[in-house]
């Protein structure tokens, strides 16, 4: 299957060869090779059903174009087709194997419905459930380009989707089933097609466990990682074998109803960039296979090929489209189908085997992990709602299981339920990252007002995590740039709990950076250009509060060493550098429940910061500093509407240089330039406006339109704050949230400042 959305461009060209894989895999081209007409009333007489045909039911691979599987299931079971085995590959083996383990069409159709694709196929957990630390990335940079460093060599993602939102749901369709080692045994007997990807050679998928079979079929490459089963590395089975009609023959089928849903070769307007070509590579070379099968087919078989023009591998949220377009397929071979058919007493027997078992819960002896070599997951099994002694529940089993890949250690979490003499334990399985426990990420800022100011940092972020068995974390920013800065944290759990989502924990961290600074006029002309050398150094004691926030309490030791780089001639302050030192005690809250950093569509943020202490230096007295902001998220459809406000208060004291504090620039005070007013007390509001527009960018989770109205101000001496004073920006945009950062290509206006033009890349 494969991705109309990619979210990751660390393998951009992975993700598009799986879109050619997903559609192309099933693209046959080719009329119906059935030879069957239709009968008026079928023969369900006693002797006719003795001699039925063993039927097989084959469904190809197709990503979202599988879908219409379900609709042709409906069709058959409206005829009154029983079937007797089934086979499939890739989406197509996720729907057979469901049908195959109990579900009815009706079923499998609604509980489709429920699922919220764009979270089984996001890059990682919902970001809500990750802890404040992982959020805190967030805002420094994209977490979807990482790779990792082991044993000395830079390692990359095997995958751009995670696959435990796609792993938990076949898990949790398949627990009826999960007793049933070999798939002979399930309903219906089944078999899944996969590709073992050291030697290409096809593997049928016999027995074992359904769900992790299932998922061994849909790894497609580039977007989900491959899976390793009796140690062999298993990929998408489209590879080799997209619609297995030779592997129903094996199982007995004499007669086989074979379902392609795959898309045609591209024409020439596909082939006008490498990923085109690449793709249109891909389905040439797939599409030998399909044809390969299609040839096997013999007179009385029967080929359904549903017409999904208009709709791609893609488009998992128009699930009743494909069905609906399946289902007329089905329809529409009737009279091919119609021999085999059979009576209504006939098939409500055959419709009570086919039936899964009830789930009956039971208590559970034992909750355990196996897998992970470097973590301990036992430091966050208090905060699991599963417990032994209490009856399984599949929710909370799903719910635990995304608590655990939250984490960011695993490539692959899941679980399963081992048989015992006393009952079942839960195990949950934990696959570490291979390009671990050293991750790496990049990002870019650049900004551009596309006259002669310009901005860019390239910045790279460390973290080596799981120290120690507490959990401990070292983590490490660089930026290279316009902006130079250098910062590194050691963050150590206590054990003072049992959860470490809960314990408290001590931080020890430093940074050093360099940000030049204007200082203009009343005109809005720059009259002088400064250099700000900061350091800072501190040791936190805190709390984590799960996955809402975190509090800090900590000691600070800042260093502000400013000088002059250039003075006008209109300049009149004070031109010799300044260095002061502060020490002292500083409060730090936060509570995030945005659902995205970037483009956020729902959710909160609050963040509030006190620090006092003594100034010494340039100036020697007691300062006290807070500030505090807020960012409410809400939406209606496609339109979101992000409120943000933030207040600081810091009493500097003497005449420095440049307020410490700055505002101006896109979305900062659209329509100033970067940095134009500068002050020690800050007011700021803005309110945007934005709109997901219904065609994506690829490379991108989505792109959108919209504006800003903002307002604000700085000021040197809190005596001079005014509500009166307040300045307003506004901007109208293009954004993007891509691997690297936001995305941004904007007009901005004032009616103080200016109409400027600027494309900015980073958080603004």
């Amino acid at each position: 299957m494969t991705l109309r959305r990619p979210t990751s461009w660390i393998a951009a060209l992975a993700l598009a060869t799986a879109a050619a894989l997903a559609s192309g895999w099933a693209g046959a081209a080719g009329a119906a090779a059935s030879n069957g007409t239709a009968a008026e009333s079928p023969d369900t007489s006693a002797d006719a059903v003795a001699h039925r045909p063993r039927v097989g039911l084959v469904l190809s691979g197709g990503g979202a174009r599988g879908l219409a599987h379900v609709g042709v299931l409906k069709a058959l079971e409206a005829q009154r087709i029983s079937i007797d085995v089934v086979v499939g590959t890739s989406m197509g083996a996720i729907i057979g194997g469901l049908y195959a383990s109990g579900m009815s069409a009706t079923q499998i159709e609604r509980e489709l419905a429920l699922v919220r694709w764009d979270e089984v196929f996001s890059t990682r957990v919902g970001r809500r459930d990750l802890s404040q630390r992982r959020k805190d990335q967030d805002h420094e940079l994209s977490a979807v380009l990482e790779f990792g460093l082991r044993d000395g060599e830079l390692k990359l993602p095997q995958s751009a989707v995670a696959g435990t939102g796609l792993e938990a749901l076949l898990r949790r369709y398949t627990l009826p089933v999960r007793q049933a080692r070999s798939f002979d045994h399930l309903p219906l007997p089944f078999r899944a097609v996969a590709t073992d990807m050291e030697t290409g050679a096809p593997v049928v998928l016999a027995d074992g466990d359904l769900a992790q079979a299932l998922r061994s079929s849909m790894s497609v490459p580039g977007v989900f990682s491959p899976i390793e089963r009796e140690g062999r590395i298993l990929g998408d089975g489209g590879l080799v074998d997209n619609l297995p009609v030779n592997l129903a023959r094996q199982l007995g089928a004499e007669v086989v109803i074979a379902v392609n849903v795959g898309t045609p070769v591209g024409g020439r307007e596909t082939l006008n960039s490498a990923v085109g070509l690449t793709a249109q590579m891909i389905n040439i070379l797939t599409e030998q296979n399909v044809q390969r099968s299609l040839a096997l087919l013999r007179p009385g078989d029967v080929l359904i090929r549903p017409e999904l023009g208009g709709l791609d591998s893609g488009d998992f949220d128009r699930v009743a489209d494909f069905i609906a377009r399946g289902a007329a397929a089905g329809q529409a071979s009737a009279p091919a189908l119609a021999t085999l058919a059979v009576g209504a007493e006939d098939y409500a027997r055959w419709a009570r085997r086919h039936t899964a078992p009830a789930l009956r819960p039971q208590a559970l002896t034992a909750v355990g992990f196996v897998g992970t070599k470097t973590t301990r997951p036992a430091r966050l099994a208090p905060l699991l709602e599963s417990r032994a002694g209490q009856p399984f529940d599949p929710g909370a089993a799903a719910r635990d299981t995304l608590r655990l890949a939250a984490s960011g250690d695993y490539l692959r979490a899941d679980y399963r339920l081992l048989p015992q003499l006393d009952g079942e334990a839960l195990v949950f399985q934990l696959e570490d990252k291979p390009w671990g426990p050293h991750y790496l990420r990049l990002g870019l800022d650049l900004a551009t007002d596309f006259s002669a100011r310009a901005q860019f940092n390239l910045k790279l972020a460390h973290e080596r995590r799981w120290l120690t068995d507490a959990g401990t974390e070292w983590r490490n920013r660089l930026n290279l740039g316009s902006d130079p800065m250098l910062a590194t944290e050691l963050y150590h759990p206590l054990r003072f709990a049992e959860s470490l989502e809960r314990d408290w924990f001590v931080s020890g961290w430093a940074q050093v950076e360099r940000r030049r600074l204007g200082q203009y006029d009343s005109a809005g002309r720059e009259s002088a250009v400064f250099d700000r050398y900061a350091g800072r150094i501190g040791v936190d004691l805190g709390r984590p509060w799960a996955r809402r926030g975190e509090m800090r309490l900590g000691l600070v030791h800042d260093a502000l060493w400013t000088r002059p780089v250039l003075l006008g001639a209109s300049y009149d302050g004070p031109v010799e550098a300044t260095i002061t030192h502060e020490f002292g005690p500083r409060l730090r809250v936060v509570d995030d429940q945005l659902d995205y950093a970037l483009f956020p569509q729902s959710g909160y943020r609050l963040e509030a910061e006190a620090a006092v202490g003594r100034r010494m230096g340039a100036f020697d007295e007691v300062f006290h500093r807070v500030q505090a902001s807020g960012t409410l998220a809400l939406s209606q459809g496609r339109h979101t509407l992000n409120l943000h406000l933030q207040a600081i208060a810091s009493d500097e004291g003497g005449s420095p240089l440049v307020g410490r504090y700055t505002l101006g620039g896109f979305h900062q005070l659209s329509g100033f330039r970067p940095g134009q007013l500068s002050g020690n007390h800050v007011l700021f509001a803005r309110a945007t406006w934005y709109a997901r527009l219904k065609r994506d960018v690829v490379l991108t989770r989505g792109f959108f339109a919209g504006a800003s109205l903002e307002a604000g101000n700085a000021w040197v001496n809190h005596r001079d704050i005014s509500l009166r004073g307040l300045l307003v920006g506004s901007s109208v945009f293009l954004g993007a949230d891509t691997g690297v950062g936001p995305m941004y290509l904007g007009l901005t206006w004032a009616a103080r400042g200016a109409l400027g033009l600027v494309f900015f890349i980073g958080r603004p």
